[in-house]
């Protein structure tokens, strides 16, 4: 029986939570039934490509400058789908769905479309678009339960929308002792290290999570803290890193591919975050046990349940955050049964497994019956 040949098409396979999830889903899918292909657009962000073609996926980078450039490589698209007889389109995020939508119009290639975000979050020329290409594809995944909200409350989608929760690979992500990362920054071993791992962008106010490590280290001295990533406010925060004369305190390695060791040398994982849809990092950050202190924005809430998952406050209150963080500090008990509590969580609730198999069942339905023209479908009348 041929296999069923699935195209993901994403923006870029930077290290995005979105991105980060297709390397870890292709581990777990069915390879015997399945066959998976990537094309994305931004050549630059690419930390995901070789993950993903170590795991057997075959990629392709569409270069496009901007957003406009992006949507008008569908007709490339179009050609791939037709030369490697792809059977079913996943996109993720509004740009790659339009790209999606934009082929399904034109050959009626099944397309499924992921959702990583609240709608509301989105600029103003984007949430336009995506509403009024909305219904131009077969279904919709919202991250969490509020993503899937937010479609139905500000879209009115006549196409289903259904949740499947992200999920991350409990038996790769695990604690395993190793501490080169505290040797790398020279972090005594009997500190506390208060980690986040994210891109730069104001939705993760890092600036405001500099402000709480000020608040927590003048109480706590033995305390560190490690920020992961980069992004279009690397520049504001490291100056607000130095005006808080907090550069032999707080660490910032970049941009990392591999995050496990990182992950190793937390004890306590903190996001201060605006909004969110279900952050991997955090996830990760669980099964890697890490305590987690948090504000309980977006599907963060789905997550942890505050005092069972771990420590949460509404996002408008992010400075008791210190607070949350001071209490673990002050009590290695309490700290321990929180690192055990996240690991729990995320072993019985957000399993990679159990979103790729949910993942699979949509791709079974929507690939049963499939026009013979999508194989075939000649680009000249594109």
């Amino acid at each position: 029986m041929p296999k069923i040949k699935v195209l993901h098409i994403i923006k870029s396979l930077g290290r995005g939570g979105a991105e980060m999830l297709l390397p870890e889903t292709l581990q777990l899918h069915d390879r015997e039934k399945y066959e998976f292909h990537y094309i994305y657009f931004l050549p630059w962000k690419d930390q995901m490509v070789s993950r993903i073609k170590e795991e057997g996926g075959k990629v392709t980078c569409l270069e496009a400058k901007d957003n406009i450039q992006l949507i008008l490589q569908y007709k490339k698209v179009i050609n791939y789908c037709r030369e490697n007889g792809i059977d079913l389109i996943h996109c993720h995020l509004p740009w790659a769905g339009f790209v999606g939508r934009f082929v399904h119009k034109k050959t009626g290639i099944p397309v499924l479309y992921t959702e990583h975000n609240m709608q509301e979050r989105y600029h103003i020329a984007t949430k336009t678009i995506n509403k009024f290409t909305f219904n131009s594809q077969n279904l919709a995944i919202g991250v969490s339960d509020d993503v899937t909200n937010s479609i139905r409350k500000k879209i009115h989608p006549r196409i289903p929308v259904e949740t499947v929760l992200n999920g991350v690979n409990t038996t790769s992500f695990v604690r395993k002792g190793n501490s080169e990362i505290r040797k790398e920054f020279s972090i005594p071993e009997d500190a506390i290290v208060i980690g986040n791992i994210a891109v730069f962008r104001f939705q993760k106010r890092l600036v405001e999570w500099l402000q709480v490590f000020e608040e927590i280290q003048k109480r706590n001295p033995k305390v560190y803290g490690i920020i992961v990533g980069a992004g279009p406010l690397e520049d504001e925060i490291k100056n607000e890193l130095k005006r808080l004369k907090l550069e032999k305190k707080v660490f910032l390695p970049g941009l990392q591919t591999e995050v496990r060791p990182y992950f190793e040398a937390m004890d306590i994982f903190m996001m201060s975050s605006q909004f969110e849809g279900l952050p991997i990092a955090l996830l990760e950050a669980m099964s890697m046990e890490c305590a987690v202190v948090a504000t309980d924005a977006g599907g963060i809430k789905e997550v942890i349940r505050n005092e069972k998952d771990g420590l949460t406050c509404p996002v408008e209150n992010w400075q008791n955050l210190a607070d949350r963080c001071e209490l673990l500090i002050n009590d290695q008990h309490q700290l321990e049964r929180y690192k055990s509590a996240a690991r729990k969580r995320v072993v019985e609730s957000f399993s990679l497994k159990k979103m790729v198999q949910e993942l699979e069942e949509y791709y079974a339905v929507h690939t049963k019956t499939i026009p013979t023209k999508n194989k075939s479908y000649p680009l000249s009348k594109v």
